[in-house]
């Protein structure tokens, strides 16, 4: 089974040109799937029947495991059954009839404009770290880039004098994303005062680097992200994809319609978008329950 998973993981990455974390989620969850099935002594995708992957996902949920989480495995586990029967590998595809667990979509949380100003505004500062810093959210929050896009992103594909990102989002997909004139000062001052003297290797062409010269990583993107929220005392909990999440909540609020938001965060399926009017919807429930004589 090992043997498969291997030739189906370099057919989703290369031919299929899946996201690497996409990648690396689908090869974790087949090797969980397919431990499940070696315990069951079924080594042969031709043993496996509907009421071994369905009593794999009860396993799951059994286990704790989130339903979000087993939505994704069983995606993996049906685009590897289908891969299998499509390459002569096996002979039928036992995930045919098992319907996809129903996902609540969860709301994200976002930030208030005003939490979002106060905390690029506690990244402003002379040092280089600082300068860096504060181009990095003024850019975040202003393209609504995903974190892997953020750390990605390369000189040649910012174009500070037109005002806007090329980015490459999931899938090698590329889209065009505008920025505002703070995130092109803020970016500018950087690469001119900073991104010099950070510098190591002149083939370098990522945009943003460590302090050893290197792309930063995403590790470091979150550090900074949750650096400068504790600095404003912002008490929320927030995530890497907080910004992001900000950014078309804050946009849809202002009138944006919701075609244009889809196309500046690269979502495939407006569906997917459609999430943030729901984030709109409780804020005007909160607003009409404070303010309303009868709320």
């Amino acid at each position: 089974m090992k043997d498969l998973i291997n030739e189906f993981i370099d057919h989703i990455s290369v031919e299929r040109g899946l996201a690497q974390n996409t990648v690396v989620a689908y090869r974790h969850d087949l090797s969980v799937y397919t431990d499940y099935l070696a315990k069951k002594k079924i080594k042969s995708p031709d043993k496996v029947q509907r009421k071994h992957v369905t009593d794999f996902m009860f396993a799951q949920k059994k286990s704790g495991l989130a339903a979000k989480s087993i939505t994704r495995s069983l995606a993996a586990i049906k685009m590897f059954h289908r891969f299998l029967v499509r390459e002569k590998l096996a002979k039928e595809d036992p995930t045919d009839l098992v319907e996809t667990p129903k996902v609540w979509k969860s709301v994200p949380d976002v930030l208030s404009t005003n939490e979002v100003e106060s905390m690029i505004q506690a990244a402003k500062g002379r040092k280089w770290q600082a300068i860096r810093d504060y181009a990095i959210l003024e850019l975040f929050y202003a393209s609504g880039m995903r974190v892997s896009e953020m750390v990605n992103l390369t000189l040649d594909q910012i174009n500070l004098n037109e005002g806007y990102v090329q980015c490459v989002g999931k899938g090698n997909k590329e889209r065009v994303v505008p920025i505002g004139s703070s995130a092109q000062t803020a970016v500018d001052r950087y690469i001119n005062k900073v991104r010099g003297k950070l510098v190591r290797d002149k083939d370098n062409m990522f945009l943003f680097l460590s302090r050893l010269g290197r792309k930063i990583s995403r590790q470091s993107f979150w550090k900074i992200v949750k650096k400068y929220k504790n600095k404003a005392n912002i008490k929320k909990e927030i995530k890497p994809h907080t910004l992001r999440h900000s950014f078309a909540t804050h946009l849809l609020e202002h009138g944006a319609d919701l075609r244009s938001v889809q196309e500046m965060l690269g979502h495939a399926d407006i569906s997917t978008t459609q999430i943030y009017t729901h984030v709109d919807k409780e804020r005007l429930r909160t607003v009409h329950k404070e303010f309303h004589p009868r709320g």
